[in-house]
């Protein structure tokens, strides 16, 4: 391991759940609160806010910052889309029912583009709330999270399908199968180079595929590390979380891994996001981990 220090910092109760992690556009970090059912605020002051979610009863998952300057976020357990403006003023959108949606990514488009777990299905929110629906040609993939390419397309992972898709901005759809079985695809996100990045939680291994559809997977030196989810690094590598391992790993340009402990056993590190002072993770058992990087 490395002498980098982790910080961590307690934001809420334990079993509140962080879950997922975004930059919001007004210099805070934004977080979901999957088992509070909330949406939490790490401002730039170190004040945390809290949101509980209007209308309750939703479990929120993942959070990106949206087109029209707010953040946008999944609620996995009411079938809707969460919008909160940085004031906290909340509204939703109500997806077809048994949607199930997990990832969520603004598009090339000004609209948000979302995984439809349970659903075998990508859908598309306009900033104004109209929804599309566009079927998947696999059942029972559990299209699990998304992400923006460079390529005027959406990518995303197809969990048990052991696949990597790619949608069109009209609805088409190519689906693109990994070389190891059953490595369980999940996070993903657009590199710096114009690759996509992907983590397989089941194998121990990251994956990049290019946009002509070239895969390469690179196992991790722990193959029980569990990786969920992933961010770019600006120099051409990526960063990631070892769920399974308690730590926060990083592959370099040239192929090389790092690995940081985190401070806390079993914190249980998910999303994470990658910012002018550092990576952040959010720590399920209810902390946030700031990592510096040079």
């Amino acid at each position: 391991m490395t002498s980098v220090e982790i910080r961590e910092i307690r934001l809420v109760e334990p079993g509140a759940g962080p879950y997922d992690i975004t930059a919001g556009p007004d210099g805070a970090l934004w977080l979901t609160l999957v088992h509070a059912g909330a949406i939490a605020r790490l401002g730039a002051d170190g004040a945390v806010r809290t949101y509980p979610l209007e209308p309750p009863g939703g479990r929120p998952l993942i959070i990106t910052a949206g087109p029209d300057g707010a953040l946008w976020f999944t609620r996995s357990g009411d079938d809707r889309i969460g919008r909160i403006s940085v004031d906290g003023a909340q509204r939703t959108i109500a997806l077809p029912a048994g949607t199930g949606p997990g990832g969520i990514a603004a598009g090339p488009d000004g609209a948000l583009w979302y995984a439809g777990m349970t659903s075998d299905t990508i859908g598309r929110v306009d900033t104004d709330g109209t929804v599309s629906t566009f079927p998947l040609p696999v059942t029972g993939g559990f299209a699990s999270m998304i992400t923006a390419g460079a390529d005027q397309a959406l990518w995303f992972t197809l969990n048990q399908a052991n696949a990597v898709g790619r949608i069109d901005l009209d609805g088409t759809v190519t689906v693109h199968p990994l070389p190891t079985p059953d490595a369980g695809p999940v996070g993903i996100t657009l590199g710096s180079d114009g690759a996509i990045w992907f983590v397989e939680i089941t194998a121990g291994q990251l994956g990049r595929i290019t946009p002509d559809g070239r895969i390469v997977e690179i196992p991790l030196p722990d193959r029980t590390a569990r990786p969920h989810a992933i961010v770019a690094d600006p120099a051409d590598g990526a960063w990631f979380t070892e769920w399974g391992a308690n730590r926060i790993g990083h592959l370099d340009s040239a192929g090389r891994f790092t690995h940081h402990d985190l401070p806390t056993p079993k914190a249980e590190p998910h999303g994470l996001t990658h910012t002018p002072t550092g990576i952040w993770a959010a720590l399920e058992t209810g902390a946030l981990a700031h990592l510096p990087t040079p």
